[in-house]
Order: structure tokens, then sequence, then C-alpha cells
């Protein structure tokens, strides 16, 4: 899990973002026992012993930041948001200078804009917030075989869109 983490954070911000989103839930559907995590989740992974040892060392670490930051029941680890925050600089700056993305934002927006609707005056946050939301809400939704909203698949479809521009835009800043 740790390996799969470190591979999306080199590879794919976004999916690293939800991934470790995933893990939070995770460490909260468990109640914060690693007990439980080490016997239902960990023991079932297919890696050395050594990995498990270091699998549960991660996700003791996790859990101690969550209780540390306060986001035991909601919310997310600021390591993990710091993340975002760098995707949505990105963003922010394309817009002002890359035709393309622009395009493909303006794709996103009228659904980016009825979610901030949808949510009754909520702070749900800045727009990739919004996207990297509704992606992870989508894939909640698809696990637990929920109905998924009529339009909210070409939400989710355009989200994505900006999620991945924003990922090879930052890629190529690295090279």
């Amino acid at each position: 899990m740790i390996a799969i983490a470190e591979k999306k954070l080199q590879a794919n911000l976004p999916e690293y973002i939800i991934y470790m989103y995933q893990m939070e839930d995770l460490i909260r559907a468990y109640d914060f026992n690693l007990a439980d995590i080490r016997q239902y989740v960990i023991s079932h992974y297919p890696v050395s012993d050594e990995e498990k040892l270091a699998t549960e060392r991660w996700f003791s670490h996790l859990s101690e930041m969550m209780k540390v930051e306060g986001v035991n029941k909601t919310g997310h680890l600021s390591m993990i948001q710091k993340h975002v925050d760098t995707l949505a600089v990105t963003h922010w700056q394309l817009l002002k200078e890359d035709q393309t993305y622009y395009q493909i934002y303006h794709k996103a927006k009228p659904h980016i804009i009825q979610m901030i609707m949808d949510a009754n005056g909520e702070d749900i946050g800045n727009e990739i917030q919004i996207c990297i939301n509704g992606v992870y809400g989508f894939l909640l939704a698809k696990l637990r075989s929920r109905d998924i909203p009529k339009g909210y698949g070409e939400a989710i479809e355009t989200f994505g869109d900006v999620l991945s521009y924003l990922n090879l835009s930052l890629k190529g800043k690295e090279n």
C-alpha cells in the first residue's frame, strides 16, 4: 500500500490524493483500530512480512497524524491538502496562459457551479477540490453499487479531464 501511494505520488498527483483519501476513510472505517486493519486489510495484502510490517507502521503514522490534526471524523491531512493546493495554483496559472486548458476547464465549469449550488452554502473548497471530491464521490458510489444521478457521469468525465491536464502540466514542469 505504501508502494502504491509512492508510485501514484510520482506518476499522477490527483490519483495519489484520491488514494490517500481512501486510506483516511479506511482508517476511519476501522475506527483507528490498527489491530483490525492488520487483521482484515494488511494480512491479506500479497507482500512480504517485512512489507506488511512497514505498511502497519505507515497506517499507524497516518492514524496519529489524523488524530493530531483533528481529522478523525471528516477532513483530510494537511500533507495531502498541500498537493490539492499545488494543483489549484497550477489551475489558476494555466487559466491565464494555456488556451487548451481553458477549453477543458470551460467544459467542467457548469458542473463545478452545479456542485457549488448543490452544497447549499456549505464551503466545499476551491474548484480543484470540487473536481477531486466529485471523482472520489463517484468512485465511492460505484464501490457501494449506488445509483449515479443523471448527468453526474458527464460531470465526472470533465473533472477527470481537468485533473489529467493539470497532472500532465505538472509532469511537464518536472522534466
